[in-house]
């Protein structure tokens, strides 16, 4: 199995970028791992929250592959602990066949159309972050997963 992030613009804050490397070469000893970058919408400015949300879900619709377990990183979606979080993705690398795909939507959050293409939802966290910081701030947490699930130090009680 992998896991793949899939995001919507590219990480424009170096410091935040600096962090998603240092997560990802890490992630990289202990499974496939990748984050695919999607293009913001061009004339957003001129464009209503619906239409962005409207064109961005097509994009996304492209990314997928058949197979893919879609889990939607949305303020709606199940909360869990560090601790659940990597029973969570240890249970799917038995589960999902070739690709779990996390996907980390636009300022407006999704189209209809993902969600119906969506197989869960979670949820980071009850507050807001930026879409520059959770990148970094879920990739962590997928590293202590990784780091949970090998009995490693990282994490701790």
């Amino acid at each position: 199995m992998k896991i793949v992030v899939l995001v919507i613009g590219k990480t424009n804050q170096a410091f935040v970028q600096d962090g998603i490397e240092e997560f990802c070469g890490r992630l990289k000893h202990y499974i496939p791992f990748d984050i695919e970058v999607v293009a913001d919408i061009k004339n957003a400015k001129n464009r209503s929250f619906q239409e962005i949300k409207d064109r961005e879900g097509d994009i996304l619709l492209k990314y997928f592959r058949h197979g893919d377990h879609i889990v939607l990183l949305d303020e709606n979606g199940k909360q869990y602990s560090s601790l659940e979080f990597a029973h969570f993705i240890e249970k799917k690398t038995h589960q999902v066949g070739k690709r779990l795909v996390f996907v980390v939507g636009g300022a407006y959050g999704f189209s209809e159309k993902i969600y119906a293409k969506a197989n869960e939802k979670i949820s980071i966290s009850k507050m807001t972050f930026s879409h520059q910081m959770i990148r970094l701030i879920f990739v962590e947490q997928i590293y202590r997963a990784m780091t949970i699930m090998n009995n490693e130090p990282y994490h701790h009680e």
